[in-house]
């Protein structure tokens, strides 16, 4: 556990605000923060899940707003992000999770569909920041993005995320760059192969688990706890010269490269087409 680590305190009176902080890597987020002291709002599109997340929150011990916002709408964005001040005192640290993903070969995504990609990760970070903007301004905190390790290396049937998850990783450093004046660091984190997320749910086969595993010098999955871990560093004091900086957590997957993967996954599409055929 975090708490083992940090000093259970050291967040104490901080305030998150977390983009789809209702479930996966960005809920798991916000339990190690709110177990080092911190209260937490989280927006998400879907009630059911913020309902749910906030009772995972709240029984970590935070102080809990939640807020139902497609980042997509920037003025729902700016309201949720004004509400959560409002409930719970000025934000220090947000995080820009929100995202979509499906698996697909470049020339079957529709133009729709590559763009509500976009839209949800690239833009929803942008819409969250810089609501998040006057708040950060005035704690002197920080932005966290979470990325993706499409942004490292081309991962076949992932052109319009990867697409996406660029663009964060750039508008991050463009951020940390502009806004290092007002005293706000912003960094991002690239989680890798992590298991139990609705990420590895939709790209996972039969043997997805093994060849992830193959691919990754440390030998095994991630959990949502070795993310939530860093990013709770990241908020803490001990990170406070930390600016621009993308930051895979992936057990060295990144290094590997992607092919393996890659070929998997093709050949698992290719006998998916033949069955239906």
């Amino acid at each position: 556990m975090i708490t083992d680590t940090f000093n259970p305190e050291v967040l104490r009176s901080q305030v998150a605000f977390i983009t789809g902080g209702g479930s996966g890597i960005n809920l798991a987020i916000g339990k190690a923060l709110a177990r080092l002291g911190a209260n937490v709002g989280i927006c998400g599109r879907t009630a059911e899940r913020l309902d749910a997340g906030r009772k995972e929150l709240e029984a970590a011990g935070a102080k809990v707003f939640a807020a139902v916002a497609d980042v997509r709408d920037d003025l729902a964005v700016q309201a949720a992000v004004a509400a959560c001040g409002e409930a719970l005192g000025p934000i220090s640290f947000a995080v820009c999770g929100a995202a979509g993903n499906f698996v697909a070969p470049a020339e079957a995504i529709s133009p729709k569909g590559f763009r509500t990609v976009v839209e949800i990760d690239l833009l929803g970070a942008f819409h969250a920041a810089h609501a998040c903007f006057e708040q950060l301004r005035q704690t002197r905190g920080s932005l966290l993005f979470v990325s993706g390790g499409q942004s490292y290396v081309p991962f076949a049937y992932q052109a319009h995320v990867g697409a996406a998850k660029a663009g964060i990783d750039n508008l991050m450093a463009n951020l940390a760059l502009e806004w290092g004046r007002y005293g706000i660091r912003a960094n991002s984190i690239v989680p890798g192969p992590i298991e139990g997320t609705e990420g590895m749910n939709r790209l996972g086969g039969d043997n997805a688990e093994a060849i992830w595993k193959a691919m990754t010098p440390l030998g095994r999955m991630g959990t949502m706890e070795d993310v939530a871990n860093v990013a709770a560093f990241l908020a803490t004091p001990l990170a406070y010269y930390i600016s621009g900086a993308r930051i895979a957590v992936d057990g060295g997957q990144n290094l590997t490269g992607s092919h393996v993967f890659n070929r998997a996954i093709g050949d698992a599409l290719d006998a998916a087409k033949g069955e239906t055929a």
